[in-house]
């Protein structure tokens, strides 16, 4: 259904829909017509090829279904065309941001990202973004059909999450890849460090997403086919430190603030997640010294303690499953080894 593909328009991260862009009720008196041929008279600054690249991955909806490019339109169709970004935009300024750039081809390039660097230019950051960075970088390039080379967005992380970030340089590579993630065929892993001890080794959230009806900033978690949207993320045990854990967490879904909010949600927020509550001391003594230890490490890792790790998916054009696996960056590293050494030498007593 259209309503299962189709997210809310408002700005945020973690990100993994399709937008609707147009919707066509086809006339009464409209006579049997290829659906590309119908569209590129309706769609301004498009192209029979566009049409086609989206008609290719399913992005072009007939009455709630994909049909092929030679689709015959009839009278009461009602066609949608989903992409992956938000129909509306703002002028991207090109501005030189250092970026780590873990692989770059024709058609994709993957950033490690450092936490602090939003993805995307919107209310309150429309400059010193990620897509301002590339927009730099691929300034004066072109793509191999030789059209202006841009960043395309297929996903999105929080401006205080590190790690793996994809993006396209064109629009195939786009729509391929935003489909392996709608479809949920990407692999990805976060390593989040988080208050409290688990019973179990491993786990599996499955517990509905939205948007808190009392503060649409944030997100919470609802009763299953109450409000909010599915979401599932399966948690393993890495390391345990007694009164935090360093936990993988695989993503089935790609919700706003997904691992954040369904750790909480099971009581284990976040290392210094000041939107959900992990900024507090959860777990631990009363003593002086603790206090101290870890207003320490909220200052060394000043953010939430999520890095997104790994990142698996079909190359868009060669077809080939490619893997890139990234180190956790210099805060969230410090951080684990001062837990290392407080397990270590002091004794937890929960």
């Amino acid at each position: 259904m259209i309503e299962d593909l189709v997210e809310d328009l408002s700005g945020s991260d973690e990100k993994d829909e399709l937008y609707e862009h147009f919707n066509f009720a086809v006339d009464k008196g409209q006579s049997l017509t290829r659906m590309d041929k119908y569209l590129l008279g309706l769609i301004p600054n498009t192209s029979r090829n566009k049409i086609q690249n989206a008609v290719k991955a399913n992005c072009i909806l007939v009455n709630g279904k994909p049909e092929k490019s030679n689709y015959k339109v009839k009278p009461l169709d009602n066609i949608s065309v989903l992409m992956p970004n938000p129909p509306r935009e703002i002028e991207i300024i090109a501005e030189d941001i250092p970026l780590n750039v873990v692989y770059e081809d024709e058609d994709v390039i993957l950033i490690n990202k450092e936490a602090g660097l939003v993805v995307h230019p919107g209310f309150g950051n429309y400059t010193g973004t990620l897509v301002n960075a590339l927009t730099y970088r691929f300034q004066d390039k072109k793509t191999k059909s030789g059209e202006e080379m841009k960043p395309y967005l297929v996903h999105r992380i929080d401006k205080n999450t590190s790690g793996i970030i994809i993006v396209a340089k064109n629009e195939w590579a786009q729509i391929h890849l935003a489909k392996q993630f709608f479809n949920h065929t990407i692999d990805r892993k976060y390593y989040a460090l988080v208050w409290g001890d688990f019973k179990e080794d491993e786990g599996t959230i499955n517990v509905h997403v939205g948007r808190n009806p009392k503060d649409r900033l944030v997100m919470t978690t609802f009763p299953e086919g109450d409000q909010g949207r599915h979401a599932i993320t399966h948690w393993k045990v890495v390391e345990r430190f007694g009164y935090v854990t360093l936990v993988e967490c695989v993503l089935e879904t790609g919700r706003t603030h997904q691992i954040r909010v369904h750790m909480k949600s099971i009581g284990h927020p976040l290392f210094n997640d000041a939107t959900y509550g992990g900024n507090e001391i959860l777990k631990g003594t009363t003593f002086t010294k603790y206090k101290q230890y870890i207003k320490n490490c909220f200052e060394i890792i000043p953010r939430q303690s999520l890095h997104a790790k790994q990142l698996g998916f079909i190359h868009p054009t060669t077809e080939e499953y490619l893997f890139f696996d990234s180190e956790l960056p210099m805060d969230f590293s410090t951080v684990l080894d001062k837990w290392r050494s407080y397990s270590k030498y002091k004794e937890i007593d929960e």
